[in-house]
């Protein structure tokens, strides 16, 4: 398949890049910084590119077969996760081709005896101040990205720590917090990255979100 990459050489984007060529596809990373896209490793089905995600149009996202959204930005800017999704999404109306990803946080999953959103605990943190805009915002991008029923979407939210990291075993769950036998609650990129390729080449979920977790 062709396969486009939105910050690509991010900790999940350039994970997701490195397991879509080793299964054979094409893939076209896409990224802010020329120099960062330059330390991809070289493959010849490897095309790179300097782009601003939000210039994308609708011919740029439709010469591919699926547009994997692994964009991250800093805090201070976490509404530009929602400002992305509805561009991408504006593009591709009454389409069923890109199929388009989204890695969402684990904030917007649910957790506990009264299922409580995840975001609520992570806003009682300390040092929630330095961070939580972006589990709120990917929030507002998943309740944004379910009322869309018009553009071929799906998404995938970690467990609770987002962490480098080689593929392990993993356990896929729908809108629930997933941890392993140790009460661990994680995910690595490697995994993330596997996750979603398995539902690249194998499709199970559309217009909704699934969650993975290191098992």
């Amino acid at each position: 398949m062709k396969i486009t990459v939105i910050g690509a050489t991010g900790m999940a984007g350039s994970a997701i890049v490195a397991e879509a060529l080793k299964r054979g596809h094409s893939v076209t990373a896409l990224a802010r910084s020329e120099e960062k896209l330059a330390k991809l490793p070289a493959n010849p089905n490897l095309t790179t590119r300097t782009q601003d995600a939000f210039q994308l149009t609708t011919a740029d996202l439709t010469a591919s077969d699926v547009v994997v959204d692994a964009f991250a930005t800093a805090p201070a800017q976490a509404y530009l996760h929602v400002d992305l999704a509805t561009h991408l999404v504006s593009q591709l109306r009454e389409t069923t081709t890109p199929r388009l990803a989204f890695i969402l946080g684990a904030g917007s999953l649910l957790t506990g005896d009264d299922q409580h959103l995840f975001v609520h605990d992570l806003e009682q943190a300390p040092e929630a101040a330095s961070f939580i805009s972006v589990p709120q915002n990917q929030l507002k991008e998943l309740t944004f990205l379910r009322d869309v029923d018009n553009v071929n979407w799906f998404g995938v939210s970690p467990a609770a720590n987002f962490h480098p990291g080689e593929a392990t075993a993993a356990k896929l769950g729908t809108d629930e917090l997933l941890a392993n036998d140790q009460g661990e609650s994680g995910t690595s990129a490697g995994t993330m990255a596997v996750a979603i390729l398995d539902e690249i080449e194998n499709p199970q979920h559309h217009q909704t979100r699934f969650t993975v977790a290191d098992n």
